[in-house]
């Protein structure tokens, strides 16, 4: 092609095509086909033309390294061709399905066969006739007008010839061969085919040939029949259902004494069972009837609908009257009065007082006269008992606590107030160094002299909310132990948090209330752990309503047995007056914040600081007594009930139990550095701790008992009885304590030395009870060592690929390459290779086409949207154009019609 500008590479590239030459005229006229052949090389010659002149239409993609003789696709492309090709495509297939979208008309092909490839052409032409001749043959089922076709046994009689098979013979011949059979029509083809008792003679033949089509006569026939048959059954049922209702009009009079109850109060007696065991002689005449008593029955008093479930609001304000009311019933009968007020206030005449528990019987044994104040607890009004049972229960269940705090109640009396508590703490002050007072935990008050069961009142139904332990003290201070709960129980039902807003604060001041009052039963020297017991589920469910609160509380108390714990500590840990042991007061109070709050958590208000304190109790305190290896190995327990769950390691319990065992049982160790192990044991071979070895020649005979704990904790005299339970004690501890570790890493390190001391014990001369329990729990810790020792792996270094020396030789693949990548010599590998890829271009070319559809989708509904502004545009252009004109030519005649009345009026 030659050089220079556009124009003149056109023209030469069409000369030279021959294009632009003149053609030739002839007189010959050219033929039609010829012409058309010459205009479409014409049109290959002009693209060709136009394809290399214009460059943008070719792209080229350079190779980086040219092999000779390799074809690569993908190097020329024609973007535009291609782009042009696309949008033609889309055009003829993707442009109509979205113009015919949400399109409902249109022509559906509803040929038979015709979207069905599977069927032949021979087969849908078939299957098209038999259809047409079904819409016609159905179609002429109500046209009177056509002929219809006549039939004899399910022939047409118009393919039948008229002397087929009729029984006339065709020649002489045949005749002579029938012989008595020579008659054409014989009496049987009279009697079964000519009007010969229409069908009835023909039920004999019908089993010669059933395929044949029955006559309307035996149709009929058959359909009387069967109707007659049911007919028949249902009267046999009929007569059944009447047998069975007359056996059972028979059998009523057996049932009709349990429906017709005689009326117990004519009697006098409301213990009349439901049915008459005994036969009482009744005439048959004189019974009522069942038509009777079924209309009877019609009239009796149906079952009402049950009241609806009442809301807690509704329930609390029900159960605060009922208190209240039996309060006032309760006063009236302590005033002698025996009638009732209404709801006005009003006595409507008097009436015989009802016979109640406070009537006097012959078998009623005065034991002091009160006057008018009632028999007591003994003797509560029966509907009172039975409101105190319904709230009891609502109550339970409102609150959710639990019922299996509840334990037999003992009779206990309190003998004697705290005067003695106080004066022992003031000794044990006044005979300390320091002139720092400990802080008390529990009430200091001189308790009133209680009455004795018999000669208490009857207890009140309402009580005010007691805002300090005090007030507590003062309101059960004549009631009877066993009544406390009762007492709780009214409080919270009379002050329930939906009946006033002052309640909440009410309830929480009444759990700090409880808190106190455990606190003062427990104390000694006559601790009620029974009545603790019963106390318990009311604590607890205030604590669920109130946690907040209630934890305040309980770590207020757990802060002042810390700071006990450091006057004590200050004062000197051996000394004797020094208090650095809790007491059993105390000890209760942790025991119940292990039963109230979750001691499994990792970090609780609650429980967290009563672990502490323990801890510190277990490691800061110094043996002196008897009584403070009783406190440590309640305190260590308590540490067994915590870690019951979350199994954490408590050194100090195990470390408190091995230095009981030493304190208690001779061993052939001299110090304390002939100790295995590393758990310190300061109290060792000390001279407060040698008092309390066990005396072997007095222990010969002596086995192991359920220690008493609260008695120990309270007197400073023992007998070696005691030092034997605190020593089973500790052995149990040991062994709970080594179940709960034995998954631990350190279980070795913890126990070994433990199997080391029971060894060396001298137990030789002990009773057998005590030999057989040290040697089981020996035997024990030796199974569970030997299986830590199994189960404990060496520590190694962690597992890593050696660190490679680095090289600089030039890494050369045998095996694959860039080149060979495609080219595994695993064969399904290799072809799974080969499907991801494929998968992948696949992917890339599916997305790539999916773009193209939605920017060509846009560019259709820009295009739509541009012609309809359009056409809008047009629209009002010429709806403004109009509007002008006809303005135009208004203005127009306004300025004739001016003129002229100028014109008029100059004339």
């Amino acid at each position: 092609m030659t050089k220079g500008s556009q124009l003149s590479q056109l023209k030469s590239a069409l000369s030279q095509a021959g294009i632009t030459k003149s053609s030739q005229h002839g007189n010959k006229r050219k033929r039609s086909g010829s012409i058309d052949e010459d205009k479409i090389k014409k049109a290959a010659k002009l693209q060709q033309i136009h394809q290399k002149l214009n460059p943008f239409d070719v792209k080229v993609t350079k190779l980086k390294h040219d092999v000779g003789g390799r074809k690569i696709k993908g190097t020329k492309g024609q973007p535009a061709q291609s782009k042009q090709a696309g949008i033609h495509q889309r055009e003829k297939t993707l442009l109509k399905e979205f113009q015919e979208k949400g399109r409902a008309g249109g022509i559906v092909d509803r040929r038979f066969g015709e979207n069905d490839p599977s069927m032949s052409l021979d087969d849908r032409m078939l299957e098209r006739f038999t259809k047409e001749r079904q819409r016609a043959a159905k179609g002429n089922v109500f046209n009177l007008e056509d002929e219809e076709e006549l039939t004899h046994y399910g022939q047409n009689l118009s393919k039948l010839d008229d002397f087929d098979n009729v029984g006339l013979p065709m020649d002489e011949d045949e005749d002579e061969d029938q012989g008595e059979h020579s008659c054409q029509i014989d009496r049987d083809i009279v009697g079964r085919e000519h009007f010969g008792g229409f069908g009835d003679q023909n039920e004999e033949g019908e089993d010669h040939d059933p395929d044949r089509k029955k006559s309307k006569a035996e149709v009929m026939a058959e359909v009387i029949a069967k109707s007659k048959e049911h007919k028949a059954r249902r009267q046999l049922e009929k007569e059944q259902e009447e047998s069975i209702r007359y056996q059972l009009d028979q059998d009523f009079d057996s049932l009709r004494n349990l429906l017709f109850v005689p009326d117990p109060q004519a009697t006098g007696s409301n213990m009349l069972p439901l049915g008459n065991s005994g036969k009482s002689p009744v005439d048959v005449d004189e019974q009522m009837d069942y038509d009777r008593q079924v209309r009877e029955l019609a009239f009796d008093q149906r079952a009402k609908p049950k009241d609806r479930t009442k809301t807690e609001e509704e329930l609390a304000l029900e159960e605060k009257e009922t208190l209240e009311k039996a309060e006032k019933q309760r006063r009236r009968r302590m005033l002698g009065e025996d009638g009732e007020d209404d709801e006005d206030g009003k006595n409507h005449g008097k009436r015989k007082r009802e016979r109640g528990g406070d009537d006097l019987e012959d078998d009623f044994v005065q034991e002091e006269a009160w006057g008018g104040l009632g028999a007591g607890l003994g003797e509560i009004d029966i509907n009172d008992e039975a409101s105190e049972e319904d709230e009891s229960g609502e109550e339970e269940d409102h609150d959710g606590s639990a019922d299996d705090y509840d334990k037999t109640s003992d009779d206990e009396n309190e003998d004697s107030g705290v005067e003695e508590i106080n004066e022992e703490n003031s000794a044990s002050d006044t005979g300390s160094d320091s002139g720092d007072e400990f802080d008390e935990i529990t009430t200091s008050r001189k308790s009133a002299e209680l009455k004795p069961p018999g000669a208490r009142g009857e207890l009140p139904f309402t009580f005010p909310c007691p805002e300090s332990h005090e007030e507590f003290l003062e309101i059960v201070e004549e009631v009877d132990e066993k009544d406390v709960p009762t007492v709780v129980q009214r409080i919270r039902t009379l002050h329930h948090p939906s009946l006033a807003p002052e309640n909440k604060l009410r309830l929480q001041n009444l759990t700090s209330v409880l808190i106190d009052h455990i606190l003062y039963i427990t104390s000694p020297p006559t601790p009620r752990f029974t009545l603790v017991s019963s106390l318990l589920p009311h604590l607890f469910a205030l604590c669920r309503s109130y946690p907040i609160e209630s934890a305040g509380c309980f770590v207020e108390k757990l802060s002042l047995m810390h700071k006990n714990l450091n006057r004590g500590l200050s004062q000197g840990a051996l000394e004797p007056g020094s208090r650095t042991w809790p007491g059993l007061a105390e000890l209760s109070l942790l025991r119940i914040i292990g039963v109230i709050w979750s001691s499994s958590d990792m970090s609780h208000p609650v429980v967290s600081p009563a672990r502490l304190l323990m801890g510190a109790y277990l490691g800061l305190c110094r043996v002196r007594s008897l009584m403070d290896l009783t406190s440590g190995l309640f305190l260590s327990s308590i540490f067994l009930q915590y870690e019951e769950l979350s199994k954490r390691l408590v050194p100090e319990a195990v470390n408190f139990s091995v230095n009981t065992i030493l304190h208690l049982v001779p061993t052939s160790f001299k110090n304390v550095i002939s100790l295995p192990g590393s758990f310190p044991s300061p109290d060792f071979r000390s001279d407060l701790c040698l008092p309390l070895a066990i005396d072997i020649k007095k222990s010969k005979m002596i086995d192991f008992r359920t220690p008493n704990l609260p008695r120990l904790l309270t007197d400073d005299q023992y007998t070696v009885q005691d030092k034997i339970d605190l020593l089973g004690l500790a052995l149990r501890l040991l062994d709970s304590f080594s179940e709960m570790y034995k998954s631990l890493d350190g279980f070795i390190e913890l126990y070994e030395p433990v199997l080391d001391i029971l060894a060396k014990l001298e137990i030789t001369r002990l009773s057998e009870g005590v030999r057989t329990r040290v040697s089981s729990l020996q035997d024990k810790l030796t199974r569970l060592l030997m299986f830590a020792r199994q189960a404990r792996k060496p520590l190694l270094l962690q597992a890593h690929k050696p660190i490679p020396i680095p090289t600089y030789i030039p890494k050369f693949e045998t095996h694959s390459s860039s080149y060979l990548r495609r080219h595994d010599p695993d064969h399904e590998r290799n072809e799974a290779s080969k499907l991801r890829y494929q998968h992948k271009q696949e992917k890339k070319g599916a997305i790539r086409e999916l773009r193209k559809d939605a920017r060509f989708l846009a560019d259709v509904e820009h295009k739509k949207q541009a012609e309809k502004d359009r056409g809008y545009k047009d629209r009002m252009n010429k709806a403004f154009s109009s509007l002008e004109g006809e303005r135009a030519e208004q203005k127009a005649m306004d300025r004739e019609k001016a003129k002229e009345k100028r014109r008029s009026g100059r004339k």
